[in-house]
């Protein structure tokens, strides 16, 4: 089942406890480990990247990192294991502080498009969805940005505070 990502959840906390699960993978070709990020995404995953690193012998490899809630632990661990040549998942518990958000939709000339705005202390920062903005330029033949602008433009300063 897929999950709605972070990114486009409303979240009322400012802080959270995270499993931040790691593996080193060494025998795996780019073209196969590409959509390993898609699927941990896609069944959960706060964040999923690729590192690079040095194996013993000097051998390159990669280190896949993914941050997830602590109770998807085992489902993602063997998503892992099952899609990946690494033979063990390292794990840890970490603490963070995150930014409160919430959406308001934006009226423009390209249609309507979601705005993520957050939160701390005295910090508020905006986001078009990138999803919108990229749908709306397809279909009206348009550069991203020129759907940037529109929203910025058409952002109502009440949707602000």
């Amino acid at each position: 089942m897929r999950k709605k990502k972070l990114s486009q959840q409303v979240v009322k906390t400012d802080t959270d406890q995270i499993l931040v699960l790691e593996a080193n993978i060494d025998d795996q070709s780019a073209e196969s480990l590409a959509p390993v990020l898609d699927l941990l995404m896609d069944n959960g995953a706060l964040d999923a990247f690729f590192s690079p690193i040095q194996m013993k012998k000097n051998r390159p490899a990669i280190k896949l990192t993914v941050m997830i809630h602590p109770a998807d632990q085992q489902a993602m661990t063997y998503l892992i294991l099952k899609h990946t040549a690494t033979v063990g998942v390292r794990y840890q518990t970490m603490g963070r502080t995150i930014m409160p958000r919430h959406f308001i939709t934006v009226a423009t000339r390209f249609g309507d498009i979601r705005v993520k705005i957050v939160n701390y202390d005295d910090l508020e920062k905006y986001s078009p969805e990138f999803d919108d903005c990229l749908a709306a330029a397809k279909a009206h033949d348009v550069a991203l940005n020129q759907v940037y602008l529109a929203v910025y433009q058409s952002m109502p300063e009440s949707g602000l505070s």
